[in-house]
């Protein structure tokens, strides 16, 4: 599972008003090499929470974000090639995701995350 992927899921627990952002338990973690495309980290900047993928990637151990980021950054190749690979390039292959409400785990398996939930929970 890639750190979009992760930035987009929330808990949708019955009752849960803070599912987001999911804590992350690893178990195994993998870089898997991503064509670098500066205009498509562009687009989606505007469409990430910066603050959830930062600590995401701390978790899985990816330390070169910046904790705030100006507009102008968006323009340094440098800045681009570390938001690429922290957004595209890092995969959580095993582990969970933790509701920061309720403490419920949702497996990531072969890194496809299982959001399913239980009958009582919808």
């Amino acid at each position: 599972m890639r750190l979009l992927t992760h930035n987009m899921l929330s808990s949708n627990i019955k009752g849960v008003t803070n599912g987001f952002p999911l804590r992350i338990e690893i178990e195994k973690v993998v870089e898997k090499p991503v064509d670098f495309n500066p205009e498509f980290l562009r687009n989606m900047f505007p469409k990430i929470e910066w603050k959830a993928l930062v600590n995401a990637a701390r978790s899985m151990g990816y330390v070169e974000l910046p904790e705030e980021v100006e507009p102008s950054t968006l323009y340094s190749e440098d800045f681009l090639r570390k938001f690429h690979h922290a957004l595209l390039e890092l995969h959580l292959e095993e582990g969970a995701l933790v509701c920061p409400e309720t403490g419920r785990r949702f497996p990531v398996s072969k890194g496809i995350p299982n959001m399913l939930l239980h009958e009582d929970e919808v």
